[in-house]
């Protein structure tokens, strides 16, 4: 907090002339700046301390993969390949995506979309599985086909309600994905804006703080960077897609204290392998 001299304060909009203290003045002064506290952080959650076994990816066309150009560079498959470049046994990714799907029956453009509804899928796609990961990822497909935002927000809550009756995964939602193609798919599908994606976005993090989920914010991630995107004005295309992963990965990491089990026991036997004598015999050559 940056300091208030007597001389500021009284310089400060003739507050002294209008009987204030220069102590008074100082104070309010202060009251602008950022608080400065003594109290001892808040220690960070550590949210699943052990290495994850099976993984769902529950979403829309872009979960599924489209458009990426093969499987292994679907956002999903990365980042299975990635959570398993840290643990001695691998996840095991079952990615249920499905293209034009909707969060629920109730959303207006359910007739026009990929059926069945998400929460129509839980029983077949999710609890058969049993995961202890499991990701959400809803809002794209619902803005643009003119779903309220409240009957989402309430159709979310009932999905992640309804899968803790059964299972007690990690559950990390995603919010939507960036677009370009706002006016391409009438004239069900076209009722969203970029405005409206932001609106889903900040929705689907109050229910990730409200229902205890993470929140990957891959909206944000894209930097509204147009050639994330596929030629279709809708999906990430490879480049995208590995945005996505990194930004979902950066959560889970920085999260999950499950993912630094194998590095933190490795640590401590491992050789170093840097030899950096070269390099230091040319810095000192003349």
């Amino acid at each position: 907090m940056q300091r208030v001299t007597r001389r500021d304060a009284m310089v400060a909009t003739g507050s002294l002339a209008a009987g204030l203290s220069a102590l008074q003045v100082a104070t309010a002064a202060a009251s602008t700046e950022d608080p400065v506290t003594d109290a001892v952080p808040t220690p960070k959650r550590d949210w699943w301390g052990t290495e994850f076994r099976q993984m769902v990816t529950l979403g829309e066309s872009t979960t599924a993969g489209g458009w990426s150009s093969y499987r292994e560079r679907a956002w999903a498959h990365l980042l299975a390949g990635m959570i398993n470049e840290y643990q001695r046994v691998p996840v095991q990714l079952v990615n249920v995506g499905i293209g034009a799907n909707l969060i629920s029956p109730r959303s207006p453009a359910y007739e026009y979309s990929g059926k069945p509804a998400a929460l129509l899928r839980l029983e077949p796609h999710v609890f058969k599985h049993e995961p202890d990961l499991l990701f959400v990822s809803y809002g794209l497909n619902d803005a643009r086909g003119g779903t309220p935002l409240d009957l989402f927000t309430e159709e979310m809550t009932k999905l992640i309600d309804t899968v803790r009756t059964r299972i007690q995964p990690l559950i990390v939602l995603l919010g939507p994905y960036y677009v370009v193609g706002f006016d391409r798919y009438g004239p069900h599908f076209n009722k969203a804006t970029l405005e409206t994606f932001h609106d889903f976005n900040r929705a689907i993090e109050k229910i990730a703080q409200e229902k205890e989920c993470l929140f990957a914010d891959v909206l944000s991630s894209y930097h509204n960077t147009d050639w994330l995107i596929h030629s279709d004005g809708v999906h990430a295309n490879d480049l995208g897609h590995r945005v996505v992963a990194n930004k979902v990965f950066e959560v889970l990491a920085t999260n999950c204290s499950g993912l630094a089990k194998e590095t933190l026991e490795l640590e401590q036997y491992i050789p170093r392998w840097r030899d950096e004598s070269v390099l230091r015999q040319q810095a000192g050559e003349k």
